[in-house]
């Protein structure tokens, strides 16, 4: 108990996805998520989700916002001054397999490199970044939308509804993403 208690953490790991905006709440509302775990939470006599109309949004409602990215990082750097390390950042979407096995996955790429812009200027702010790791490498099972919501730099052949062939598939951001890694994140051009 006592090595517990005397323990202090090394670093920090977080996700981030999107920012949340709320305004009052005049009670009325039923409490609880009207959505999913990242939209449309309501606390009835406290805030209610409403949308940001600065920000736009993924095809599954989230709103995109690198700049609340880097608030967030500097946020919590602040409070806690230890390294820190994003275990998850990434952009759900339809992808579309094309009949010669490409997937054009531009609003993957747009969304990372907005996002690791955002990093680089709160490094140059003086936050201390540990690493960052995009969400995912490879499709896998949304917890709310099933495979249909993919996140990865490669596809998989499989719907929700049949296992298909399995067979995976480079998207143009798993082609992008390895010149951002070569370059150690100082070229985030297409």
């Amino acid at each position: 108990r006592a090595i517990m208690k005397a323990a202090k953490p090394d670093f920090i790991g977080f996700n981030y996805y999107n920012t949340a905006t709320v305004e009052a709440s005049d009670g009325s509302e039923v409490a609880g998520a009207n959505g999913d775990q990242q939209s449309n939470q309501t606390f009835p006599g406290f805030a209610k989700s409403v949308d940001n109309p600065n920000l736009v949004k993924t095809e599954f409602g989230w709103e995109i916002d690198p700049v609340g990215f880097r608030a967030t990082v500097r946020e919590i750097y602040s409070r806690y001054r230890l390294p820190l390390l994003v275990t998850e950042n990434g952009l759900g979407a339809y992808d579309t397999l094309t009949e010669d096995g490409k997937i054009h996955d531009n609003y993957r790429i747009e969304y990372l490199r907005q996002h690791i812009a955002q990093i680089q200027l709160a490094i140059s702010d003086g936050v201390d970044m540990l690493g960052y790791n995009p969400w995912s490498a490879i499709d896998l099972i949304s917890t709310h939308e099933g495979i249909r919501k993919r996140y990865g730099f490669i596809y998989v052949d499989r719907t929700d509804e049949e296992v298909g062939s399995l067979k995976r598939y480079r998207k143009d951001s798993f082609f992008w993403y390895k010149k951002v890694i070569a370059a150690n994140g100082q070229d985030l051009s297409d």
